[in-house]
């Protein structure tokens, strides 16, 4: 039996850190990818939502495998630094390829060119976010330290995707006109591929202090299993299935508001300061999601458990989506207007993130006592991919909306005019109430099949204390 002790406060710190790189990388590529293919470079909306779906069906067989690569792996550095290592180095330089596409492609090089740098950056992705992850319940004790790290690290994550969508815009414009852009495409097009520069550098530096200060207090003794045999244990883990149908709603939610919000306030709203108002809205947005998880859910946890919290943030983001509508149907074009919605659904989700976070790791435990084995990597290899499948769900639906009511970019215009009334209504309903539906389909399954309240927790512990001992 190994001796227990805290987490020091560098280590602490040092996990955060790498949980900001991380999410700042994600959200690049989650939010803003659909955005630099239709909107800068030109890719038709159908074809960039095929790719985003095709990518995940492509990850629904590469996540699992590097799950069982992951649980499988022995070094004298441990069995998760040595991937997350590698694959942020990868991740980084991907990324970069990915939002440097060359200006002189077109037609089918083009697609190809965007097709492949998106399906490898998946596949490096998940080489680093599995580990990072995975690493949780396997240094950390079950309780108070574990959702406290949770919620620090996830909260940290927070802080890099609030970063990026607040400063995206702004700084693709102004690096753009930096090194030479003269054009408003060609601006967009240079301060894209400088920004994502800038964003993977910082990836590496963050990520590598995390592997230098993190070391895993126990190795967990996990048993080689067949990639069958590891989907069976996780199949058998019905809590760890219905949060993960959970983390697809929420994400999916999530994802479709931010990628049609740009297209909503740029052919819609307020066309002729869509820039602007687009930053605004993300740092109304983002300040209230890092607010919310580092001060409103300690205050929260105070009076609630985390299931209680979990159904009040619900309420808190379709409240959101209800007052979009109204706002837009006033006919409006102030951007204030919109940052009491943007404040509820962005702490909502900001909570229900570090609340998602938390329930997975439990569920790692009632994996252990359930069906005697833990399967870490296994659980987190399949948050990995139903996160990437919740972008590429919301990729696929955002594009396929904007084809349907004809939203589409002329690369050299500049936008004065408000799109067709029809496209409009079609692009304000689809932008709130196809989240409002995704979220309570996520409710009600989450409602009817969660079992791991507090005092169950604490069985469960008591449970395993006894197994190990024996």
């Amino acid at each position: 039996m190994e001796a227990k002790r805290s987490l020091s406060g560098k280590e602490k710190f040092a996990y955060g850190i790498g949980a900001v790189g991380k999410d700042m990388v994600y959200m690049l590529s989650a939010s803003y990818i659909s955005i630099y293919f239709l909107d800068v470079m030109g890719i038709s909306a159908a074809a960039i939502a095929v790719l985003l779906m095709a990518a995940r069906v492509f990850d629904a067989f590469n996540d699992p495998i590097m799950g069982v690569l992951v649980a499988k792996t022995k070094t004298r550095w441990g069995k998760f630094r040595p991937w997350l290592l590698v694959g942020t180095v990868t991740n980084a330089v991907v990324l970069y390829l990915m939002f440097t596409i060359p200006p002189e492609l077109n037609g089918a090089g083009l697609v190809a060119y965007a097709s492949v740098t998106y399906i490898l950056w998946g596949m490096t992705y998940t080489m680093m976010d599995i580990p990072f992850w995975s690493m949780i319940p396997a240094f950390t004790e079950a309780g108070k330290e574990r959702e406290g790290l949770s919620a620090f690290a996830r909260s940290c994550a927070g802080v890099g995707s609030a970063l990026v969508s607040i400063v995206t815009v702004m700084s693709v414009a102004a690096l753009g006109k930096a090194f030479g852009g003269t054009t408003d495409n060609e601006i967009n097009r240079i301060g894209y591929s400088k920004f994502a520069l800038i964003i993977a550098v910082l990836f590496v530096i963050f990520i590598l202090i995390t592997c230098l200060c993190i070391k895993e207090k126990s190795t967990v003794d996990m048993k080689n299993a067949s990639i069958g045999e590891m989907f069976r244990a996780l199949i058998q883990n019905d809590q760890a299935m219905t949060v993960v149908v959970a983390i697809v709603m929420i994400n999916t939610a999530l994802y479709i508001t931010q990628q049609l919000v740009y297209f909503f306030l740029k052919y819609d709203f307020s066309p002729s300061t869509y820039q602007g108002d687009f930053t605004l809205f993300n740092m109304v947005g983002g300040g209230c999601q890092i607010l919310a998880m580092m001060i409103l859910f300690p205050v929260l946890r105070r009076f609630m458990d985390t299931i209680k919290i979990f159904y009040t943030c619900f309420g808190m983001a379709v409240t959101g989506y209800i007052l979009i509508i109204i706002i837009s149907a006033t006919g409006t074009s102030s951007v204030v207007w919109l940052f009491i919605p943007a404040a509820l659904i962005m702490a909502a989700v900001g909570v229900l993130n570090v609340i998602i976070t938390i329930f997975l790791a439990n569920t790692v435990d009632y994996g252990e006592f359930k069906n005697s084995r833990r399967d870490e990597s296994v659980i987190f290899s399949m948050q990995t991919f139903v996160v990437k499948l919740a972008s590429g769900i919301a990729g696929f639906i955002s594009s396929m909306v904007l084809f349907v009511f004809h939203i589409s970019s002329n690369k050299e215009a500049v936008v004065t005019e408000p799109i067709a009334a029809s496209s409009r209504m079609g692009l304000r309903l689809s932008m709130t109430i196809i989240p409002i539906a995704v979220l309570v389909i996520g409710f009600i399954v989450f409602k009817k099949r969660y079992i791991l309240t507090d005092r169950k927790l604490a069985e469960i512990s008591t449970e395993l204390e006894k197994k190990h001992q024996n």
